[in-house]
């Protein structure tokens, strides 16, 4: 049998960036199965499509000597069960979003996305260069957890309404599909959230069961044909400004595999990572344009609406500061990271986009 050893220096470098690895003839005497099940259905191709990636390229790697079966959401577990089924040693690895397990510890939110935080660009800067991946590992050792940073959608939207939101008054008693610490501000506002996967979330628009759903981006909106179910289109995100998806593996059977795999699986996850962001940057342009030829009315959420939920969101963020130490830890860190990269894009690429839009005087 086959097994790899990893290249260092430059070369790595390209390895890295483009999941290429080179195999050098070395014995084995052990093959490994590693079973994935995921959060997405099938339809959603780049959501989905990033963990078949991720376990072909793994296989690849290892010129198959790592096997991944990869699952929808439903075909062995429920969308929402992938942490508990990664945890318990049942499946070997999960492709998730963290912020659907805030139930367990809200600190896992911060490894998705957080309200009014961290732009895409800028998340993948804490989790991969900034210190937010080992902080999600010690976060995540209490229930035998390794996860590495496995996929980004970019800004997403606000959701879809089926009626005009004009000022604050106008979300309470609304029913929404919202997850994360978003769903937290939202129920602070009289939003009674619902926490559906996204398989769920079409019926449940289109049958009156939720008013409204935040779900991604106009291209995995379009599969799912929420534009269908709702008229309105709201954006910005303040909610999901720049999500990031993570893979998930036992750590027991993590620990079990040899060197080689080990330092490979962190460098497929994180190539998957780029090319999701990629996908969705090329993908989502020509799915707006779409919608609203379809009918689609976009919006934008007005200030006042905006204000109150970022007072909301200022307020629990420190009641989870001050009851939870490794929230409150975390959230230092990441405060300190939000600050000093915003000094650098503040003046750069958002300054840009300014003067693109005219804005810039």
């Amino acid at each position: 049998m086959k097994r790899r050893q990893f290249i260092t220096g430059a070369a790595g470098a390209v390895a890295a960036a483009s999941t290429v690895f080179s195999p050098l003839t070395i014995a084995r005497n052990k093959k490994f199965k590693l079973d994935m099940v995921t959060s997405w259905p099938t339809s959603l191709d780049t959501l989905f499509g990033t963990a078949q990636y991720i376990g072909r390229s793994i296989e690849a790697a290892t010129d198959g000597d790592v096997e991944v079966e990869v699952f929808p959401a439903g075909a062995q577990v429920g969308g929402l069960e992938v942490f508990d089924s990664v945890s318990s040693g049942a499946f070997a690895m999960g492709h998730t979003a963290s912020y659907y397990y805030i139930g367990k510890d809200p600190a896992h939110a911060f490894f998705t996305t957080m309200p009014f935080g961290l732009t895409g660009n800028q998340q993948n800067g804490w989790l991969l260069a900034g210190g937010g991946e080992d902080l999600w590992n010690e976060l995540n050792a209490p229930s035998n957890l390794i996860a590495f940073t496995a996929g980004n959608t970019g800004g997403q939207t606000g959701g879809w309404f089926n009626k005009e939101i004009n000022s604050p008054e106008d979300l309470k008693g609304l029913k929404m599909r919202f997850p994360g610490v978003g769903g937290q501000i939202m129920g602070r506002a009289g939003v009674n959230i619902q926490n559906l996967p996204g398989g769920q979330v079409y019926f449940a628009l289109d049958r009156g069961v939720i008013d409204a759903a935040d779900w991604v981006s106009p291209y995995d909106d379009e599969i799912l044909q929420l534009q269908k179910a709702a008229k309105y289109y709201y954006m910005p995100s303040w909610a999901e400004p720049g999500p990031t998806l993570g893979l998930y593996l036992n750590n027991d059977i993590f620990k079990d595999l040899p060197k080689d795999i080990r330092e490979m699986i962190p460098v497929v996850a994180h190539a998957a990572n780029d090319r999701m962001f990629a996908q969705y940057t090329a993908k989502n342009g020509p799915a707006l344009k779409r919608l609203i030829a379809g009918g689609a009315e976009v919006r934008t959420f007005p200030s006042d609406v905006l204000d109150l939920l970022n007072k909301y969101n200022n307020e629990i963020q420190q009641e989870h500061v001050e009851k939870n130490a490794i929230y409150a830890k975390i959230h230092k860190q990441w405060t300190g990271f939000r600050d000093d990269v915003r000094s650098w894009t503040d003046v750069s690429s958002y300054n840009y986009l300014r003067y693109i839009n005219g804005d810039l005087k």
